[in-house]
């Protein structure tokens, strides 16, 4: 059954936000398949940070202790563009590696439910990417927005990989270090993208 659509990717949507366990038991009885998952859900969703940081960065600028960050709109659209392309890559690789591993945890392999265990559990963090529309508010809502996408997916890897209760911590451990690992490769590769569009520039702006 396709629920990657039209009005039932928008109540898992909210479901993830508002009631996350409930919403993986019914993600667990009707998966949705690879395909409209990414393309009708994943993609959308992933898109809101990379164009949200955009306009954002081009309407109010950005600024850190204020010292202006300056940036090419070149560089800025193409940092975005390899951000977007790099997050559905992460997703597909972060699947992988989970559907490999949970049999390590006591767990079942299916390439099928490690997706949409990931995918669905990105939720909060995409949505919180509409916090980029002003920069200085995108950081922490950002980093909120990801602890609880993490809390997300602690809660739906029993529910979706039959990892056992007692090694959840355990195999939830595993699965950080992994989105630690891509965030890190992620961040540097989008950076020299950036990089390529014009050098970064600071000034001073004293409130």
């Amino acid at each position: 059954m396709d629920v990657a659509r039209g009005a039932g990717g928008i109540s898992r949507a909210v479901g993830m936000l508002l009631r996350p366990g409930r919403t993986w038991d019914a993600i667990a009885e009707a998966p949705a398949e690879a395909r409209p998952l990414f393309l009708r859900y994943a993609l959308p969703l992933a898109a809101v940070p990379p164009l949200c940081g955009i306009f954002g960065v081009l309407v109010f600028g950005f600024n850190i202790a204020n010292i202006g960050v300056h940036m090419s709109v070149v560089g800025l659209i193409l940092g975005a563009m390899v951000s977007f392309g790099l997050t559905l890559a992460a997703v597909w690789a972060l699947a992988v590696f989970i559907d490999l591993t949970a049999p390590a945890f006591g767990g079942l392999r299916g390439r099928q439910a490690a997706l949409n265990l990931v995918v669905y559990a990105a939720t909060a963090s995409w949505i919180g990417g509409l916090a980029e529309i002003y920069p200085s508010l995108g950081i922490p809502v950002g980093i909120l927005a990801g602890l609880y996408s993490l809390y997300a997916l602690y809660l739906g890897l029993p529910r979706l990989m039959g990892v056992p209760e007692d090694r959840k911590l355990t195999a939830f451990a595993a699965v950080l270090i992994a989105i630690l690992l891509l965030a890190v490769g992620r961040g540097m590769i989008t950076a020299k993208a950036a990089e390529i569009g014009g050098p970064l520039s600071a000034s001073y702006a004293p409130r």
